[in-house]
């Protein structure tokens, strides 16, 4: 009986979040692919090692040239002088109910258990996470088709789909360990996404930031259960060869999705922005840079939840949203 009023006081506060003026679109990192130049080495009979190490030359300058433009780009700060906005309490506790309620249904139909079918309850999780980001393509993809066309617009989308395609590996991830084998999960799986997909579209049309921190809330517990997954059956994982799909994704494919959806990185001793490139060799890898992905979400819908842009603050000073109380609202 609580959600009610606090359903009204999510529309009653819309009114309450500032947004800040969108901020100028950011260099991307490109990647020039070396297979085809090493190909047509082969083909045409050149010495394909001197042509590789030609291409990672290559590689690593559009590296350089991208992180120099990020580094360029962060010289002044992307929000100046705007302090960190806080979610108003009702928004907040609701919620938080939300994502906790969910979030303790599948403990309790999915406890760990260091066994195969810890997968199947990560593929739950994962059929549910990504939901939020292609409801955020849904409604921006209909707001352009109106007129709503910007340069910030058109980069949250960009990262938006960057962000579904980095869930939808980790859900094929989880499907190769054999987590979606039962219909039973499945079944259960998709109905949760499904009538997440259209609360999502309803709450990010109506609030943004009340959609972000769903999602930021979410990618939390996302975190905390991979890293004690991690911490727990570190022997067991590490005994584990790689998915195909996983090396496919971290390793082999072109980065330039996987590098646009890191918005908030860490910057080296230089002040450049330095690209991450993962290395697997067991299972155990995999998991620590699925655990990794789900942080860089959370920082991300940090940033945009309270400062309306997704570089809003540097990676060390990224922190959870915080609530404000009802009479400060």
């Amino acid at each position: 009986m609580k959600v009610l009023p606090l359903l009204v006081a999510l529309v009653a506060s819309v009114s309450s979040f500032q947004v800040t003026p969108p901020a100028a679109l950011r260099a991307t990192n490109y990647q020039t692919a070396s297979t085809s130049t090493v190909i047509a080495a082969e083909e045409s009979g050149e010495d394909t090692k001197t042509t590789t190490s030609i291409s990672m030359d290559a590689t690593a300058a559009s590296d350089a040239v991208a992180a120099a433009a990020m580094a360029s780009a962060r010289k002044t700060p992307l929000v100046p002088g705007k302090e960190a906005e806080l979610m108003d309490e009702r928004i907040f506790k609701l919620n938080k109910a939300i994502i906790d309620t969910v979030y303790d249904i599948i403990c309790f139909l999915y406890p760990v258990r260091g066994t195969d079918r810890d997968f199947a309850r990560f593929y739950v999780l994962e059929t549910v996470a990504r939901v939020p980001y292609f409801a955020y393509l849904s409604v921006m993809h209909l707001r352009e088709t109106f007129g709503e066309r910007n340069d910030s617009q058109s980069e949250r989308m960009r990262t938006h789909y960057a962000e579904a395609d980095n869930e939808l590996h980790h859900l094929l991830i989880m499907e190769s360990l054999g987590g979606n084998s039962s219909v039973v999960d499945r079944t259960l799986a998709q109905t949760m996404a499904f009538g997440y997909y259209w609360y999502v579209i309803a709450i990010y049309s109506i609030s943004q930031p009340a959609a972000y921190h769903l999602s930021e809330l979410i990618e939390d517990h996302a975190f905390n259960t991979y890293n004690k997954y991690l911490t727990e059956y570190e022997d067991e994982l590490k005994k584990k060869p790689v998915p195909p799909i996983a090396q496919k994704y971290y390793v082999e494919d072109n980065p330039f999705l996987f590098d646009l959806f890191c918005t908030v990185k860490e910057p080296d001793e230089t002040g450049g922005y330095s690209a991450r490139r993962p290395t697997l060799k067991t299972l155990y890898d995999v998991f620590v840079n699925v655990r990794d992905d789900e942080r860089e979400h959370w920082k991300t819908l940090c940033n945009l939840v309270q400062y309306d842009d997704m570089q809003g603050i540097e990676n060390s000073k990224v922190q959870s949203t915080r609530p404000k109380p009802v009479e400060a609202v």
